[in-house]
């Protein structure tokens, strides 16, 4: 076994004795199915910590030809899948971080003069005996070796775009990168399987998408790979019920990344949670957050108000098709949110076609990155938001609606005025502190409508569920009306007790708010 060429299965074994594994091995029949095929070319992006590695060192240790994985994955549910006598060890595998590359050289060309030098003298000590043309070169020797042994190849490289991370600008660079993967992977005999990882998906060059031939899985449509991105909800139930954590509060802290409907945790703050027996932002913690707020803080393409949108829990519309997949080519508000959405600090709903904050871990990480610099409005208005809860819950009507027009009137320079979406905007602002004890729904379907915005108490929190209905110059009592003409308590279908209905009126001309609160009871 080489440090490259056959590494061994010493890292995945060293990943399934941990105190925390949960079995993704499953992918392994995934990747068995696409070997040797027009797929055989998979580039896997997400954000860090969530699993890449120890992808990259599952593939290795169940292909690697020179090792005896057996009993590492005897206990796994890829055992007793159909594909995984016919293709444990078998191959030959070529593994490689491009960081650790990447750190010994000084450019992006000695990088992959270093890159091919290594791998090279691998191969030499394992194939020795053999006769090549030229040793030197790396193409040349994988397709001699296949020739002579008809064993191919997997190649497996991890952090393959951290190039582009660390020189951002550096085009030409990029693309002599681009160019030596394309000469290295494309259309050869000997690859049976390239995996590679990494946060970006494949940079875009025109007539330099030199990797065309990869089927891509990102953050914006993980496809088939939905359920491998990080911890699905029956695994994070198992997790909590092995821990004895609450699952309720879990799923609020690290849920939130919907995958075409696939629900994934986070799972490096779950496993730090589920093995500290608490809630903290494990995951933004591994990175400053100086990496969000570089480009939440953009004072261009309107990223103000919509950054304000997103913090008061609103979903709003992206087109990610047009990014470039780098960190510093910009046309529009897409392309940072796109950005964003790769980085993990936003989740993209790929039937709707619109972003949000996926939990609390990563809105805590916004909520810190506009905690100064021209953001002393938003963040008034969410250390009140805790007064204007208890006003509402205490039926203070007249305090409710001074503190909502304060809203409005200080985020003036953010939001558009008159706007609706400014007007709910303002509503999810000033009642931003219920996040932590409710479920909080805009747009909710219930009865015969949907219902502007409902809060259901979380579990065992005491405190009465809410529907808050916004009118435009008409009356507060208008709103309550409509609450109960509408019915809209049906949208509490498994809630009984308290229920407060919440009626607010703004009046366009005057620019003022009432508000009436009255109180119910839904029984069981």
């Amino acid at each position: 076994m080489g440090i490259y060429v056959n590494p061994g299965n010493e890292e995945f074994k060293r990943a399934a004795n941990s105190k925390i594994y949960v079995d993704k091995t499953m992918l392994l029949a995934f990747t068995n199915q696409n070997l040797k095929s027009e797929h055989q070319n998979i580039c896997v992006s997400r954000p860090r910590r969530f699993g890449k590695s120890m992808a990259a060192n599952m593939l290795s240790a169940y292909y690697g030809a020179e090792n005896d994985s057996h009993a590492l994955f005897k206990p796994y549910r890829i055992s007793k899948d159909s594909s995984f006598e016919e293709h444990i060890n078998k191959y030959n595998v070529i593994q490689i971080n491009m960081i650790d590359f990447m750190t010994r050289t000084s450019s992006v060309e000695e990088m992959i003069d270093y890159l091919q030098r290594r791998i090279l003298w691998d191969l030499k000590k394992a194939y020795r005996q053999l006769e090549c043309f030229d040793w030197n070169d790396l193409v040349e020797v994988l397709q001699t070796i296949y020739a002579e042994t008809k064993r191919a190849f997997v190649i497996i490289i991890d952090e393959w775009d951290c190039i582009f991370r660390k020189y951002p600008d550096n085009h030409e660079d990029h693309i002599r990168y681009l160019d030596f993967l394309r000469f290295w992977l494309k259309g050869k005999s000997y690859i049976a399987l390239a995996y590679m990882t990494g946060i970006l998906p494949i940079k875009k060059y025109g007539e330099h998408s030199a990797l065309n031939m990869f089927d891509e899985y990102s953050m914006t449509n993980q496809r088939e790979l939905a359920e491998f991105t990080g911890f699905t909800e029956a695994e994070v139930q198992e997790l909590c019920r092995q821990y004895d954590m609450p699952y309720d509060k879990t799923k609020q802290w690290y849920d939130g990344y919907d995958l075409k409907g696939v629900q994934i945790y986070n799972p490096r703050s779950v496993v730090m949670s589920m093995l500290g027996h608490d809630y903290d932002s494990y995951w933004t913690k591994t990175e400053t957050y100086e990496a969000l707020k570089k480009y939440i803080q953009m004072n261009q393409y309107g990223l103000k108000e919509l950054t304000t949108r997103l913090i008061a829990g609103e979903h709003i519309p992206v087109n990610p098709d047009k990014f470039q997949n780098d960190m510093t080519t910009f046309a529009s508000a897409d392309d940072v949110l796109t950005l964003l959405i790769h980085l993990g600090y936003l989740t993209y709903d790929f039937y709707a076609q619109t972003v949000c904050i996926p939990n609390q871990e990563v809105q805590k990480e916004f909520i810190n990155c506009i905690e100064d610099g021209g953001w002393e409005p938003v963040m008034a208005a969410i250390w009140q938001s805790e007064d204007l809860m208890e006003a509402t819950l205490r039926g203070d009507e007249e305090y409710v609606a001074q503190q909502i027009q304060r809203v409005h009137e200080e985020n003036i320079s953010i939001l558009k005025y008159n706007d609706e979406n400014s007007l709910a905007c303002v509503l999810s602002l000033a009642y931003y502190a219920a996040k932590k004890t409710y479920e909080v729904y805009r747009e909710l379907a219930g009865g015969k409508g949907f219902a502007d915005l409902v809060f259901v108490p979380r579990k065992n929190v005491e405190s009465p569920a809410m529907i808050v209905e916004l009118k435009w110059d008409q009356s507060a009592q208008t709103a309550l009306d409509q609450i109960r003409e509408k019915k809209y308590d049906k949208a509490l279908k498994d809630y009984h007790g308290r229920l407060l209905l919440v009626g607010i009126n703004y009046r366009k001309s005057e620019k003022t708010y009432t508000c009436k609160i009255e109180t119910e009871t839904i029984e069981k």
